[in-house]
């Protein structure tokens, strides 16, 4: 989502290095747009703040002339804040939250407002790679891909994603985190969630006939890569965190009380997604 951001900044000419937990790195090394990767080993939600002093000292010595800060979070914040001059508060400047989509309003942080439409993201990866690790995995060539995981709660978790393996017509991958190996376990097809890095996830899905994700951030990552995709939506909005690319199928049934945002379904039905049918997202694949 933030990568309109990166081409505009490139368009000017500046040099882009990107300050990324190591979880997420190798997502920012395959943009074509950055210069230099730093992978800091941050632990999600902790301070960390002597190796976030040192981290900026370093940093220091290398005289960045401009800093910018993705996250909402203070954390994020502090290292350009102790690497550079006192200022007033951690930032100079902020971009109050809007109801842009995500992708607009980071594109804005490059100054003025950007033009439209914005460039679609694109991650590299060369063929040899997507042959190289499909056989590392013993996977056949044309496979589907299924992503049942979403990191910020069940509410985003489309719950058929068992019976669509059976139907889907084709062998099925299921990627995902350790953290979806839940959501992920019973699904027929190769499980593996938590069992790939993020840049192998990333270069299978890159040589995947069709993807079927939740709102996540391997669905993203399958509109960078042009993948044909279907995108579920239930407490989110695409219209928020769309997947961007001209590939991707959308389906969302925008019930009254979606989106909600929230992490589980705060009325119990969760109608959003179990009114989902399979026959629709088959649907959808058939199509894409």
């Amino acid at each position: 989502m933030a990568q309109p951001l990166l081409v505009e900044l490139k368009k000017s000419g500046a040099t882009l290095h990107v300050l990324a937990p190591d979880w997420v790195a190798p997502v920012a090394r395959r943009m074509p747009e950055v210069d230099e990767v730093i992978a800091v080993p941050f632990r999600h939600g902790a301070a960390d703040l002597r190796s976030r002093w040192r981290l900026a000292r370093a940093l220091a010595k290398r005289g960045y002339d401009r800093a910018i800060v993705l996250p909402n979070s203070w954390k994020s914040a502090l290292v350009p804040f102790l690497a550079g001059e006192m200022r007033y508060g951690l930032l100079n400047s902020t971009l109050p939250n809007s109801k842009l989509p995500m992708p607009v309003h980071y594109a804005r942080l490059a100054g003025g407002e950007p033009a439209q439409p914005l460039p679609q993201p694109h991650l590299v990866v060369s063929p040899d790679e997507v042959v190289q690790t499909r056989n590392r995995f013993g996977i056949e060539q044309r496979y589907a891909v299924l992503c049942p995981g979403a990191e910020y709660g069940p509410a985003k978790r489309w719950p058929y994603f068992g019976e669509l393996a059976q139907r889907i017509g084709m062998p099925v991958v299921i990627l995902g985190s350790a953290n979806d190996r839940e959501a992920a376990a019973g699904i027929p097809g190769k499980d593996l969630a938590g069992r790939t890095t993020l840049d192998e996830a990333i270069v299978l899905i890159a040589g995947a006939a069709v993807v079927v994700s939740n709102d996540s951030g391997l669905m993203h990552v399958a509109a960078a890569l042009r993948r044909p995709q279907v995108a579920l939506f239930g407490s989110s909005s695409p219209e928020h965190t769309p997947p961007a690319s001209d590939k991707a199928r959308v389906v969302w049934l925008h019930i009254e009380c979606s989106p909600c945002f929230a992490r589980e379904c705060p009325l119990g039905h969760f109608r959003c997604m179990k009114e989902m049918t399979v026959e629709r997202v088959l649907a959808e694949v058939n199509h894409s």
